[in-house]
């Protein structure tokens, strides 16, 4: 394949990965909060699953976005 396929296709998975780490802290951090914030969770889960859970999301986000960037340094000149 050429070289502006390959680059092609690289980027594709680097945005593809940046969107799953995006989507990642939306749905792990923000939407957790969002409903706290609006009282929108009527469950009983102590404050420490959301704190838990929250940290996990957010380490899993920084983690895809970080992978995103490695393979970008993939592309050819």
């Amino acid at each position: 394949m050429s070289k502006l396929v390959d680059n092609e296709r690289t980027k594709l998975l680097a945005n593809a990965l940046d969107r799953a780490s995006t989507a990642s802290l939306t749905v792990g951090v923000l939407a957790p909060i969002a409903a706290v914030f609006y009282n929108l969770s009527a469950t009983d889960t102590p404050t420490w699953v959301f704190v838990v859970g929250g940290v996990t999301w957010f380490s899993a986000a920084i983690a895809l976005h970080f992978i995103a960037r490695m393979v970008l340094k993939g592309l050819q000149e």
